[in-house]
């Protein structure tokens, strides 16, 4: 494994079979993908070009600027009647050596992504994240300007690398009359798609500050149905001692 660092970007050998489909063709499939981390949070798969279907590429004249990967051509995805419109980027004028030449694609773009031959959703796994989820018996209760919107003695613990504990509660433990269905939903690669409620106040609504799985991804299926808050905006007591509030990107 390598591990290359030009400013924020870092660069890792894969060693999982990676495949990227538009339609039902393959566009690329590779034993020697790359992972990038384009953002601070998660990678993106860079893929050697003899094991692209160049082919089906199509240049669109455009190019590509990062300050810190360099330049890269951009290119058109053509399978049959179905296209994918300036998806592809051919590093070819990289600033890292480990992706000089290799492709990258982006992510929504392409209608079917496969670690090996399991489907994955979102973005690239990190190699480095791990989910655990336990069930406990703490006491876990949740206040939002000084009213208790839930109170559980059976919380699931979801610890996730890099981000706190999250507390995972029955509904039966939540004040469910306080909760109002958003439109909101958001997706992660480990634990599917999320559904969101805002939490009534005197004075208005808390958005978007209660979250759950009604149908997660196999590896998370222990919160399927449960209700977790964001530690970041609400006060969280843990057996009477009230948490510190921790800083992540959803602060």
């Amino acid at each position: 494994m390598t591990d290359t660092k030009r400013g924020r970007v870092r660069v890792e050998d894969g060693q999982k079979r990676v495949r990227v489909l538009l339609g039902s063709e393959v566009v690329a499939d590779s034993t020697n993908a790359k992972y990038v981390w384009e953002s601070p949070y998660y990678p993106t798969y860079y893929f050697p070009a003899a094991d692209v279907q160049t082919e089906l590429l199509v240049a669109t004249g455009e190019s590509y600027r990062s300050p810190s990967r360099g330049t890269a051509s951009v290119y058109t995805i053509k399978v049959g009647d179905e296209e994918a419109v300036a998806a592809a980027r051919v590093w070819d004028g990289a600033q890292i050596d480990e992706i000089a030449g290799f492709v990258s694609f982006r992510w929504a773009a392409m209608t079917h992504w496969f670690e090996e031959d399991v489907e994955v959703f979102v973005h690239a796994r990190d190699p480095h994240t791990r989910i655990d989820i336990l069930q406990s018996s703490r006491h876990i209760e949740v206040m939002i300007d000084g009213v208790k919107v839930a109170d559980s003695h059976q919380p699931r613990l979801l610890f996730e690398t890099g981000l706190p504990v999250r507390y995972y509660l029955p509904k039966t433990d939540v004040r469910l009359d306080l909760l109002v269905p958003s439109d909101t939903h958001t997706a992660c690669p480990y634990k599917g798609t999320a559904e969101y409620w805002h939490v009534k106040k005197d004075d208005g609504f808390v958005e978007d500050i209660v979250w759950s799985y009604p149908t997660p991804f196999p590896e998370s299926t222990q919160v399927a149905g449960y209700l977790s808050f964001y530690n970041e905006k609400v006060d969280i007591r843990v057996d009477g001692e009230l948490e510190e509030r921790p800083k992540t990107h959803f602060s």
